[in-house]
């Protein structure tokens, strides 16, 4: 990152005024550093939902979202997404650089050989209500790896504890649908790559093998590598906070779990899905509902539309809907919810109500009927974009402890209780 320190930007207060170094990325964006403010002058900033301000320099991840730009450790998403798979861009977001192909055969053999779960742990699953949503089940299940795995404080247990993570994260995932359908559980098979093993864990049964169809895991792997990172969202966010105070991996990786679980985070999916199939049920008109969703005083919400980042469409989302197609082509499903999407996509796309309020289809818009159409349920769609984000989150932790500035996160508040007052005691009330 360049560091524009000979950079100021002016703040002025009660006839005094501050100086504040302004310090640039490598992609031209300026922030004023405002570390020292509250100690000159005894003020703090308010930004609600931290909408404009940044908590970190990071390497990871650039987002222009008002020209619909994602790129990883400077690759664009459109060329990772083409060319890579999963565990090379997992590789890339943790270590900075493509691996070469011995580090990559390396990474996958260590990532295939921690597949299993202890068999203690795997008792954990049996206490859980069978109605339990898998989201809360598999952040239960990632804070509990702490209690097998002693605490990652040196370079060699960091790394083991990331492959374990990485590799066990299918695992629990199918785990956690199984236990919820009353299944028993479906070991991992060596023999089989990152996304086939967890299909195979999710569907095959002691009485019925399941065979994996290389277009439907690879469609999986690519849905992995669009969701593998997306810079300083809720989720990623809350990773960073809670792995300020030094909690283990497990833990801060069990706390981004809980933050993505949200309808307005990693949820959005599922509510798409609830949308196209509502749409079906009912009039099965996209023209209908669209009407619908502009009249203020409906309640119809248009979901899968819209970003707060991305001002324009949503690179992810262009990748995904030939994806789409070619899925439900492969697998033979009904087609009527990706023809609906379509229908939706192109309307907004070309309605002025919808353009000027720049709502184009996000990552959350496709997705959802991929995942439907390869028979993930519907309550497994957030562990899927769990799955996906993992290497993002645990490569923002890495990042986060060599940084110079790294500090407990702490934010400031602005009161609005009630000033000072009597206390009265029980009796007189």
């Amino acid at each position: 990152m360049a560091d524009a320190s000979q950079d100021t930007a002016q703040l002025t207060y009660d006839g005094k005024t501050y100086n504040l170094p302004v310090v640039e990325g490598s992609e031209g964006e300026r922030a004023i550093d405002i570390r020292t403010l509250r100690a000159e002058s005894g003020l703090i900033t308010l930004d609600p939902g931290f909408g404009n301000s940044g908590s970190c320099r990071s390497a990871i991840t650039y987002i222009d979202g008002e020209k619909g730009i994602l790129r990883y450790r400077g690759y664009p998403i459109e060329e990772l997404a083409s060319h890579s798979t999963f565990l090379e861009v997992a590789w890339l977001l943790l270590y900075g650089e493509l691996p070469s192909e011995a580090e990559l055969a390396t990474f996958t053999d260590e990532i295939t050989r921690h597949t299993m779960l202890h068999e203690d742990y795997r008792r954990l699953f049996d206490f859980m209500p069978k109605n339990a949503h898998p989201m809360p089940v598999a952040a239960a299940a990632v804070a509990a790896l702490s209690t097998f795995y002693r605490e990652a404080d040196n370079e060699d247990r960091i790394h083991r504890a990331v492959v374990r993570l990485l590799a066990k994260m299918p695992t629990i995932a199918a785990y956690a649908y199984k236990h919820s359908i009353g299944q028993p559980p479906t070991y991992p098979k060596n023999d089989l790559g990152y996304c086939s093993n967890f299909l195979h864990m999710m569907y095959a049964t002691p009485c019925e093998p399941y065979a994996v169809d290389p277009v439907v895991a690879k469609a999986l792997d690519l849905l992995l590598i669009l969701h593998a990172d997306h810079e300083q969202n809720c989720s990623t966010s809350t990773v960073r906070l809670v792995g300020s105070s030094l909690s283990s991996l497990f833990a801060t990786i069990a706390s981004g779990i809980s933050a993505l679980w949200g309808p307005l985070h990693g949820g959005a999916n599922q509510k798409v899905i609830e949308m196209l199939e509502r749409i079906a049920d009912e009039e099965g008109s996209a023209d209908v509902f669209l009407k619908k969703a502009k009249d203020k005083d409906d309640t119809t919400r248009l979901m899968g539309f819209g970003h707060r980042v991305y001002k324009s469409y949503d690179p992810r989302a262009a990748i995904l809907k030939e994806t789409c197609k070619g899925v439900i082509e492969r697998v033979g499903g009904s087609s009527q919810l990706l023809e609906i999407a379509m229908r939706l996509e192109e309307i907004a796309l070309s309605d002025s109500y919808f353009v000027e309020r720049k709502l184009y289809p996000n990552v959350d818009f496709y997705s959802g009927v991929i995942y439907k159409a390869i028979g993930i349920p519907v309550n497994m769609f957030t562990v899927m974009f769990t799955m996906g984000r993992l290497p993002g989150w645990i490569a923002q932790w890495l990042e986060m402890r060599k940084d110079s500035d790294f500090r407990i996160g702490r934010p400031r508040q602005v009161y609005t209780g009630s000033a000072k007052r009597a206390y009265v005691p029980l009796g007189k009330r």
